[in-house]
């Protein structure tokens, strides 16, 4: 990339006017000077759809090249695990509403053992009042007095335990509908996972998986993204970079076009640098006509840093180092330094230590 740096491959306005013979001297012409890139293009909200239950592909709505909306349906996933889990579930739900409902078998048989449980005490509770007024008449034995009173006693905790033990039986069949309801809400959600949708509106770029294979979670399905809003990521050289700004004009150029030139703006700047190839990367909005959504159409780029439209340049072969040229003066070869300013590939802005006069001899 770097002997690329400032190579504008398809613009016209770059292009030196060189003299046939070995001499020229400085002019005033058009100098844009930019930087090269290169990368691809991308839709925008690209992502890759997965799968996030188990099961096999029973269909496969959706092809290459298909446009989509938000929510269309596009895989859907077979499983007769995940069939059989979610009819457990609804049979569970169903089972504990009906053991706390009016009706339910089992807090009708705790709330009968309640109700023996208040007729005894009652019961306990006149026959001990009785034996109280039979010893205060010495009409009975203390010992009849004392077993009627542990009877007495006997019921009243029985009945205490009867009423705990339908509360707690109670209490734990709400509980049981609260977990079964839920267990059953986590089963219809998984089911629905077996029925995959789109998150946006735009194109399905790649497809994955045929219908009959077996799809597990986290498995890719396919690639969709934007059919419409497309940018290019852009591979910027190191030494480069410093120079990039949000708003500076894009020139781009993909081969599947050659004949046409797209325009953009530099969108974004990434300020990680990529350690396999010493780039950064920047991307770049199209700002008119943009080309077809092919994904990851290959692009080179040139971005341009300044635009100079009457300046005083010399052709850039004719530079010696980074300052200097060969000049004649008085009939004589002399190497002269002079005052460079912007470049691009072929030509050299000079700011100062030549003029329009000065005679450029190439060098031998």
């Amino acid at each position: 990339m770097t002997m690329n740096r400032y190579l504008l491959l398809f613009l016209t306005l770059f292009s030196a006017c060189r003299q046939s013979t070995d001499s020229t001297s400085p002019a005033y012409r058009e100098l844009t000077e930019a930087v090269y890139a290169s990368g691809n293009v991308y839709p925008r909200n690209k992502y890759t759809v997965t799968a996030d239950a188990t099961g096999i592909l029973q269909e496969r709505l959706v092809n290459e090249g298909d446009s989509i909306h938000k929510n269309q349906l596009l895989f859907v996933l077979e499983s007769a695990t995940q069939d059989a889990r979610q009819q457990a579930a609804a049979n569970a739900y169903r089972q504990a509403r009906a053991n706390l409902g009016a009706n339910s078998p089992v807090l009708a048989e705790l709330e009968a053992q309640v109700r023996n449980a208040r007729i005894r005490v009652a019961n306990d509770s006149v026959n001990y009042t009785r034996f109280r007024e039979l010893y205060s008449q010495n009409a009975t034995s203390k010992a009849e007095l004392e077993r009627a009173e542990l009877n007495y006693t006997v019921s009243r905790n029985n009945l205490r335990a009867q009423l705990n033990t339908f509360q707690r039986n109670r209490d734990q069949i709400r509980l049981d509908v609260a977990n079964n309801r839920s267990q059953l809400v986590s089963t219809e959600v998984a089911g629905q996972n077996t029925r995959v949708r789109s998150f946006v509106n735009g194109k399905v770029y790649e497809v994955y998986k045929e219908p009959g294979e077996v799809v597990k979670p986290g498995e890719q399905l396919a690639l969709v993204g934007s059919g419409s809003r497309l940018y290019a990521q852009l591979a910027v050289d190191e030494s480069d970079f410093g120079r990039m700004r949000i708003g500076q004009a894009v020139v781009l150029k993909a081969d599947v076009y050659p004949d046409k030139v797209f325009n953009a703006r530099v969108s974004k700047i990434y300020p990680k640098l990529n350690r396999t190839d010493q780039s950064f990367r920047v991307d770049a909005e199209f700002t008119g006509e943009q080309p077809a959504s092919y994904y990851g159409l290959t692009v080179e780029a040139n971005i341009i840093i300044s635009q100079n439209k009457h300046v005083l340049t010399i052709p850039k072969a004719y530079v010696l180092g980074n300052d200097s040229v060969w000049m004649e003066q008085d009939g004589k070869k002399q190497k002269v330094k002079f005052r460079k300013g912007a470049e691009n590939f072929d030509l050299v802005e000079v700011k100062g230590g030549l003029t329009q006069t000065s005679k450029l001899i190439m060098n031998e």
